[in-house]
Order: C-alpha cells, then sequence, then structure tokens
C-alpha cells in the first residue's frame, strides 16, 4: 500500500455498530453526525448517524487508512455512493441479533455489490452474544455465493483488536504482499 489517500467504508444496517467501530479504530477524534432519531430507527436506538462517521488509523510507518462509517438507513443511500468513491474496501457489519440479519446481509450485499467488484469485502459479525442471535455459522452461510470468497469474522465494534483483525483481512485481500502494522 502506497503513502497516498486511502480510504474504506464501514456499512451495513442501522444498530450494526459502524459508529461505535469507527469511534473504537480511530486514532484522532471521530467526526461524526448523529441525531435524535425520527423514525421507526427510535425504537432501536437513540440517536443514529444521517451522513457519516470519520476518523483514521495508522497501519504503521507513515501509512494512514481513513474510515468512513455510513448511515444505515436506507433513506440515506445517497451517501453510501459519495462514501465509497474512491475507497480500497467495505467492511460490512452484520448484527446476529436481528431477527431479519438474512435480508440485511442480501440487501447490503446487493446495495455494495459494484463498489465491492471495484474494490474488496470484509464481513464482521456483530452483537452474536445477545439473547436470540444467530450463530456465527448462521451468518456465514446466509452470505450469498458471490460473496463466499471474501473474509468473514465475529467482532465486537467495541474491541479494537478485532475490528483491526478485520481490516488486515480486508487488505490482504486486496493485496497479500501488503505489510501492514495493525497491532495498533
Amino acid at each position: 500500500m502506497k503513502n497516498s489517500y486511502q480510504k474504506i467504508v464501514i456499512a451495513g444496517p442501522v444498530g450494526s455498530g459502524k459508529t461505535t467501530a469507527v469511534n473504537t479504530m480511530s486514532d484522532i477524534p471521530v467526526v461524526g453526525t448523529e441525531v435524535k432519531a425520527s423514525d421507526e430507527t427510535k425504537l432501536l436506538k437513540e440517536n443514529t448517524t444521517v451522513a457519516m462517521d470519520y476518523g483514521t488509523v495508522a497501519l504503521g510507518g507513515k501509512q494512514k487508512l481513513h474510515i468512513y462509517g455510513t448511515p444505515g438507513q436506507k433513506r440515506f443511500d445517497f451517501m453510501w455512493d459519495m462514501l465509497g468513491e474512491n475507497c480500497i474496501g467495505v467492511v460490512l457489519l452484520v448484527d446476529a441479533s436481528a431477527k431479519d440479519f438474512k435480508e440485511q446481509l442480501a440487501f447490503f450485499l446487493g446495495k455494495f455489490s459494484d463498489l465491492i467488484a471495484k474494490s474488496s469485502l470484509a464481513v464482521g459479525v456483530t452483537k452474536t452474544d445477545e439473547p436470540g442471535a444467530a450463530q456465527f455459522r448462521e451468518v456465514r452461510e446466509a452470505i450469498s455465493e458471490e460473496f463466499k470468497r471474501y473474509p468473514v469474522f465475529e467482532v465486537d465494534a467495541r474491541h479494537k483488536p478485532d475490528l483491526m483483525l478485520l481490516v488486515e483481512a480486508l487488505l490482504f485481500v486486496i493485496d497479500p504482499k501488503i505489510q501492514v502494522d495493525v497491532s495498533g
């Protein structure tokens, strides 16, 4: 990876842990656009991202990765395209505790399929420890055939080593020769 501007997007449904992941990974204070939820989202959480979350993480040496967390609501999908411009990969977070995780997974893989084809993908499965959550194996099996070659990890969006392993896997898919220090 060159010392140029490199960015990834973190996408996924409302409540999957995108804002938490950006806050956990970032080496700088995160720029966020959270506001009080005003639609059905308020049934899931008090605040929601309406534009993006932004942070950076050092990868060792002078390498820096810019991280853009997308809003999860479909009505903000215009931001998905804008944030995805010139990115090197997508980290898709999936909430295993969501009753409709299969539909959410299929929806987001479909919406980001063109971007993934031009870049790469790593999937993080969150909230597997919550009561009634799907098992990791179930989420992995729900991934459509065209995306099965990408890495899938169980992650806690509050745990930086989990997230950095996910990023390292994403970078490895992009270029197996990339040498980065993600021990952060």
